[in-house]
Order: structure tokens, then sequence, then C-alpha cells
């Protein structure tokens, strides 16, 4: 997949309102959102280096990570972010794109991303 504009890709947003976490939550969050962040790194270049499967297990990493956090915070958000997580991963094994973009637009809000932000390249 050739690589596209750094600055649309919806995992670079993602990580890049993580920080908002840390803000809303406090230094508390600080480790697990860079965890989640470094996770969501390594699967866009896995990603753009074509190792698809690779990246799909980084994105299962980092989500876990996240939602792992959520629970910390709230046990219903952690069971919601487990949820959302489990979806687009489901959906990005079987090649539903249309699946894995709610899921990243629902992972996104839960992150504390605003924008809308759609993708149609992936």
């Amino acid at each position: 997949m050739p690589p596209a504009d750094i600055a649309e890709d919806p995992f670079v947003q993602l990580a890049g309102r993580l920080g908002e976490l840390e803000i809303v939550i406090g230094p508390k969050a600080r480790e697990a959102v860079a965890q989640v962040r470094a996770g969501l790194r390594e699967a866009i270049a896995l990603r753009e280096r074509g190792d698809v499967p690779a990246a799909i297990s980084a994105i299962r990493s980092a989500m876990e990570r996240l939602a792992a956090l959520g629970a910390e915070l709230d046990r219903e958000e952690g069971v919601a972010m487990r949820e959302i997580a489990a979806q687009f991963i489901q959906a990005l094994g079987v090649g539903a794109k249309g699946s894995a973009k709610t899921a990243v637009q629902a992972m996104r809000k839960k992150a504390g991303d605003s924008g809308g932000g759609d993708r149609s390249d992936w």
C-alpha cells in the first residue's frame, strides 16, 4: 500500500488525540497512552511495509491496552472499548473495510477526537 498523506491517516489522528486522555485522566494515563501511541505508530509502519498481519497484531495490542486503560477508569467503559477493538480486528481480518472504519470512528470518538476525518483509501 503506498504511503497515504500521513496527516490524514486515521491511526495517526487517533494516536495524536490520545494526548487528550492524559489531560482528562491525568498522569496515571501517561504510560498507557504512550504504549497505545507507540503501538499505533508501529502498526502504521508495518502496514506501509506491506506486513498487514503484523500491522493487525500491533493494532490489536494497542487497542487492548486502550481498553485496559478504560477498564481501570470505568469497568463499563473498558467492556465497551474491548468490544469495539474486537469488532475492528474481526473486520480487518475478513477485509470488511466499512465495519473497520466504523470501529475506528468509535475508537477515535472515545479517545476524544471530534473530527470526522473519513478516509476512503483503505
